[in-house]
């Protein structure tokens, strides 16, 4: 196996016409040089100088190696210059994937403090929903998931294969039109909303309404569903029914028309971001976790 040092070795060689004026260019001893072109030439199969006097000629082999040795070397020194460059943030790519409310809420902060602080750091975005997102980052399509899970998660929820750097708990809020009869309490049973028309948001988030109202006796008549969390509030303040949503979907949404109330008993969602445990040794991956930590703080 012919090995970067032994071309760089060979090249001096070639340069300066001996061995010793290869070792001192090189800032290493003539047995060392001497040592190491021995060793080339085992690697190569064939010999690669000859001796002549007191200088050393290339052979045809030696000329040949010489001549690709020179794009060998220049693609390995722009090759470690990148790796350097990534492992000191000064470039690096990383694929996000989010759910919308967390696309609205903690990504903007946490992206804007990234490029602040590492401007050479690319990030995408795409939005999925877990468990899609979760898949994605297991089949290799990102490098950190923004996703969420509720309290009692399924076997299919589980992460354990996954770094997890836990971000913050979503509390379920109810959300009723202004004038609604329920609309100045301070707290409401989710039973006093039995008989109401509802508004379900995102498949899991429908799923988790419906096991929380069965939960408490009662099947809810969904009369409007939508994965678009805007329309959901839009419906509510239109007094068309009443919903159930994170705090997260309202927080960047201004509520027109409609009163948020706390719903008991209280449920709430896991926000996490994820990677793979190969992936958080990354720099940039390492960073952008942080910073979202940080979003989530804030």
């Amino acid at each position: 196996m012919i090995e970067a040092r032994h071309l760089r070795v060979l090249r001096a060689v070639a340069a300066t016409g001996s061995f010793s004026a290869a070792a001192r260019d090189l800032g290493c001893t003539q047995p060392a040089v001497s040592q190491q072109m021995k060793a080339l030439e085992a690697s190569a199969g064939t010999p690669l100088l000859i001796r002549t006097g007191r200088e050393m000629r290339l052979t045809q082999a030696g000329e040949s190696l010489v001549r690709h040795a020179a794009g060998i070397l220049a693609g390995l020194t722009a090759a470690e210059e990148e790796v350097a460059a990534i492992a000191g943030l000064r470039a690096g790519r990383v694929r996000l994937v989010s759910f919308p409310s967390g696309s609205s809420t903690l990504v903007p902060g946490a992206l804007a403090a990234l490029r602040a602080a590492h401007p050479g750091t690319r990030v995408s975005l795409v939005e999925a929903e877990p468990p899609r997102s979760v898949e994605m980052l297991r089949e290799g399509d990102c490098d950190v998931a923004l996703a969420f899970r509720y309290d009692g998660a399924t076997a299919a929820e589980e992460w354990d294969d996954l770094v997890v750097r836990p971000l913050l708990a979503d509390r379920l809020v109810g959300l009723v039109p202004e004038g609604h009869r329920l609309a100045k309490a301070d707290a409401v049973a989710i039973g006093e909303l039995a008989d109401e028309p509802w508004i379900a948001g995102c498949p899991r988030c429908r799923r988790q309404l419906v096991e929380v109202c069965e939960g408490a006796g009662f099947v809810p008549r969904i009369d409007f569903a939508t994965d678009d969390y805007p329309a959901v509030i839009g419906l509510v303040g239109a007094g068309l029914g009443v919903a159930v949503l994170p705090e997260l979907a309202i927080e960047s949404v201004r509520p027109r028309g409609a009163r948020t109330v706390t719903v008991e008993p209280a449920v709430q969602r896991e926000i996490v971001a994820l990677t793979l445990p190969d992936l958080a040794q990354v720099p940039a991956v390492a960073a952008t976790l942080d910073h979202l930590a940080r979003a989530a703080e804030r």
